[in-house]
């Protein structure tokens, strides 16, 4: 029983993580969802997280350092605490494995330390079993997880190889997979099987979360554990599940917020982040002026840079708590909406309550002011454009995040371009010109799809489409039509909501609204 109640006792420090701290996959691409990617057979690695992480962090501090580390936190882990992280830990990691493959992995990371950190083992008991682990990644058939670059690494030899494997995860699940079964359904898979219950469990949850903080969906599955065990031997489960529930609602809704911003914190980083939230804020609360949001959005970049890598246990939560409170402090006097949710019984539930707002209505405003030349290129140039999206987004509230950051990157992409080149007004004239004949159908496409999404149940915005399409493309066959409708209905639920996944919206963003502008020399493609 003690798989499924990882133990309280897990010290925190940055000393104590030192092997186990991950860094979320920053750069990849998008995987593709609902099955895993296909990879040759024989190129699978065991890309064992708390072995070969521990070897390159240890790079110039030699075997005995790792040996003893690594040994360390297993003895003051305990097996079944070491295990529990160790699945944790390689899930992240290997969000695309299956769970007999990150099984395979863990029963050789853990019988490594099982076997050469008892007191009297040889020295090189360590090493030598390390190498064959790496040996055992590169061979043929191995049942570990698989990666395409496991190929180029295996053609390296020993440390290189070791650093190489250690460098290589799978990206991030951007449509987490996991759904939570009923408290019958899990009861009965307790009941068969305790132990597997849990390990699969983490396995899914955390391949699933896998970008929240390592200690808060440590936090997260152990509580969740810990009341599966309590409420399935409960005499009254329902009663007992539904207080559980309750006790742990604000870790589990905490995760899951963890789990979104930090992939958009890996996917945007800092700055694209602190654009981001602005235009949620300006799109919630569209009276407000740049002056009043734009620190605020700085500070929420500035929590989640310093809370998604963090070993400290209450880093989110503790920073947010102190973000809702300088919100609520700017913006509770001058919105109904907002005053509702800064009354909340505790910071946290106010965070919660902001977060999910929908836009506000879109007031009549004046066109915006265009920064000149001189201000795009100047000093402020960048915060000059974030202004200037700034005002598009109060402009159109139901234009959401993926379509706002297609702006953004090509707002970017321009003044880097133009600013450093021998003719910069010119360039800039160049691209407001064409910039001024792409985004009026681009804005139009993104309002009228997701502001009927928005507004209609999701049957009547099923049948909007398909009247429209019907307008559009009166020729198109009813298998045609029902094609595109799904196609659209798919995109629009995936995409439109707020916190939608970045990497795959953009991309669908590109694909679905490309025909707004002219193939490839659209700026907004």
């Amino acid at each position: 029983m003690l798989a499924l109640c990882p133990a309280a006792r897990i010290n925190h420090s940055s000393s104590n993580w030192h092997y186990l701290h991950i860094n979320p996959g920053m750069g990849f691409p998008a995987p593709l969802f609902g099955r895993r990617r296909e990879t040759n057979p024989d190129m699978r690695a065991a890309l064992a997280l708390l072995l070969l992480l521990a070897t390159a962090r240890a790079e110039h501090r030699g075997k005995a350092y790792v040996r003893d580390k690594v040994c360390q936190e297993f003895q003051a882990l305990g097996k079944e605490e070491f295990r529990t992280l160790t699945i944790i830990a390689n899930s992240r990691k290997f969000s695309n494995a299956t769970f007999e493959e990150i099984s395979h992995l863990v029963h050789e990371i853990v019988s490594l330390a099982e076997t050469c950190c008892v007191e009297g083992a040889d020295p090189s008991c360590y090493d030598a079993g390390s190498s064959a682990l790496s040996a055992k990644s590169c061979g043929g058939g191995s049942p570990f997880p698989a990666h395409p670059g496991t190929a180029g690494c295996c053609a390296q030899e020993g440390l290189e190889q070791k650093l190489c494997l250690a460098a290589l995860r799978h990206p991030p699940q951007q449509l987490p997979r996991y759904l939570q079964p009923s408290n019958e359904e899990l009861c009965q898979a307790f009941k068969k099987d305790p132990k597997d219950f849990a390990d699969r469990f983490l396995h899914e949850y955390a391949s699933s979360y896998g970008q929240a903080p390592l200690p808060m969906l440590l936090g997260s599955t152990r509580t969740f554990l810990s009341m599966v065990s309590t409420c399935c031997i409960s005499p009254v489960p329902t009663s007992c599940f539904l207080k559980e529930k309750l006790e742990r609602k604000t870790l589990s809704l905490l995760t899951l917020l963890s789990n979104r911003v930090c992939s958009h914190f890996t996917a945007y980083g800092k700055e694209k982040v602190t654009f981001s939230y602005l235009t949620s804020l300006a799109q919630k609360m569209p009276g407000a002026s740049f002056e009043d949001l734009f620190p605020l959005a700085e500070d929420a970049a500035e929590v989640f840079s310093q809370c998604c890598d963090s070993v400290a246990e209450d880093c989110m939560q503790k920073k947010l708590s102190e973000h809702t409170a300088k919100a609520c402090g700017v913006l509770l006097a001058r919105d109904e909406r907002f005053a509702d949710c800064c009354n909340g019984k505790n910071l946290m539930q106010s965070y919660f309550c902001i977060l999910a707002l929908p836009p506000a209505p879109a007031p009549k405003l004046p066109e915006a002011q265009k920064p000149t030349n001189e201000q795009l290129c100047g000093e402020e140039g960048a915060r000059h454009a974030k202004r200037y999206l700034f005002e598009l987004a109060r402009r159109h509230t139901t234009v959401p995040d993926a379509f706002l950051g297609k702006l953004y990157d090509a707002s970017e992409k321009v003044r880097v371009e133009c600013c450093s080149a021998k003719d910069a007004s010119a360039c800039l004239d160049s691209k407001r010109q064409q910039m001024g004949e792409e985004l009026p159908p681009f804005l139009e496409k993104a309002n009228q799809l997701c502001g009927q999404y928005t507004k209609l149940n999701f049957l009547d915005f099923k049948k909007r489409l398909r009247e429209s399409l019907m307008q559009t493309m009166p020729k198109a066959s009813p298998e045609l039509l029902g094609q595109l409708v799904e196609q659209r209905a798919d995109f629009a639920s995936t995409c439109c909501p707020p916190n939608s996944p970045p990497l795959y919206c953009a991309a669908k963003v590109s694909s679905e609204l490309g025909e707004a502008c002219d193939g490839g020399s659209c700026l907004l493609s």
